[in-house]
């Protein structure tokens, strides 16, 4: 269980945000990950600074909106949203946020930047998803291939590259823009819609074909295209489908439809990572609400997922493929209490709320993992699941009143 958190002691201090470590699932399993932010990360109590810095995070979340405010979960919420302001104080001068607050997450991945974009819309900072947005689009882009994995915090290319790009990223780029208010929406969005949507056309052959191999959120090289991959891709066609301007609606649309029938016939019914092999992904979760509709063929699946990525730590790996360390991941679980929330499956997304809030830092903050001990691992916090647990309670939020 978390221990208690105090307002003080151990604001992450973003400002020294790092990138994503090594995800390699042939390490040692007896290893246990641990808690990688240092302490020069967090503002101590001793630290004159921390009561101004927690008063002007405080005031810049009350601006905005809460959600789960009155919940068991509003403390998780705040700080979420603590951590969000803290990591994107230098969009002001076109500065991205980083990943996670540890000494190797010190870079802006596409995908983690459109979760954040439309988690910061849907509570009410419009300026700074607006900012986000510009970041992305600003962003070195190929034609062909799309997004890099990630980009230094200039959005400059990484240097020797190992990762290369992965070509999920213009669908979850899409999904984003299509999924925000137009008050978060800068010029630039026209721009950043119309080359991702090319992008995703040429890669799909206007969605007739799945797209060639590329890593996906896994971070490892493959040789089969994987659901991770082109899920995203679906959502960001059907979101700009439902949303787009005029002259791209049709194409988006009709695309979206070919991809989709085109991964059920050639990945389902089992749709595990690679379609009939490679064990339940989380990517499952990807053709869920509010990605996809509610189908039952999916439904199945997703519950299959829980089943069986479930870690002795109480969440969720990123599939049943993963090392079986019993450590969990955070995105993940939080991506799956998103599209609970979104399916109106409530009691599932309070689930794994729940365990997500047992489990953060001592200072509040969502970690990237939790250990078999039970204990938060790696950065923390990490932006993603930050994100993913602030539109889960903005799903859950009742509907507002007409009466």
């Amino acid at each position: 269980m978390r221990r208690a958190v105090s307002a003080v002691a151990a604001l992450v201090c973003c400002a020294l945000l790092a990138a994503c470590g090594s995800r390699t699932p042939t390490q040692d399993v007896w290893a246990e990950p641990q808690l990688a932010t240092p302490p020069q990360y967090r503002i101590g109590d001793g630290d004159p600074r921390g009561a101004s810095i927690v008063r002007a995070a405080r005031e810049w979340v009350e601006l905005g909106s809460v959600p789960g405010q009155g919940t068991r979960w509003e403390s998780m919420s705040r700080w979420a949203l603590i951590d969000l302001h803290q990591a994107t104080s230098g969009l002001s001068s076109g500065r991205a946020p980083a990943a996670g607050a540890a000494g190797s997450w010190d870079y802006f991945w596409p995908r983690d930047g459109a979760f954040i974009a439309l988690a910061l819309d849907r509570t009410g900072h419009s300026a700074e998803a607006r900012a986000i947005i510009d970041v992305i689009a600003r962003l070195p882009f190929d034609p062909a291939q799309g997004f890099d994995a990630r980009y230094l915090l200039d959005g400059s290319r990484v240097v020797a590259e190992p990762r290369g790009p992965q070509s999920d990223g213009c669908g979850w780029v899409l999904w984003a823009i299509g999924s925000m208010t137009d008050a978060a929406l800068p010029r630039s969005a026209d721009g950043l819609r119309t080359k991702c949507l090319m992008n995703l056309l040429r890669l799909t052959s206007s969605g007739w074909l799945l797209p060639p191999p590329s890593p996906d959120y896994w971070e490892l090289p493959v040789g089969q295209t994987s659901l991770g991959t082109v899920a995203p891709m679906i959502a960001g066609l059907r979101a700009t489908a439902d949303h787009g301007p005029g002259s791209e609606r049709w194409v988006a649309g009709q695309a979206a439809k070919r991809l989709e029938a085109r991964v059920h016939d050639s990945m389902g019914p089992a749709l595990e990572r690679f379609g009939d092999t490679g064990g339940m992904d989380a990517a499952v979760a990807m053709l869920m609400p509010p990605f996809g509709p509610d189908d039952k063929r999916t439904t199945k699946r997703w519950l299959a997922y829980q089943r069986d990525a479930a870690r002795s730590s109480g969440g969720l790996a990123p599939g049943s493929g993963w090392r079986q360390d019993g450590t969990s991941w955070t995105p993940e679980t939080a991506l799956v209490a998103y599209t609970a929330a979104a399916s109106g499956r409530d009691k599932t997304a309070e689930h794994w709320l729940t365990w997500l809030d047992d489990h953060r830092t001592p200072w509040g903050s969502l970690p990237e993992k939790v250990n078999r001990s039970g204990s938060p691992a790696g950065p923390a916090p990490l932006l993603w699941t930050a994100a993913l647990v602030l539109l889960t309670l903005d799903e859950l939020e009742p509907a507002p009143s007409h009466e």
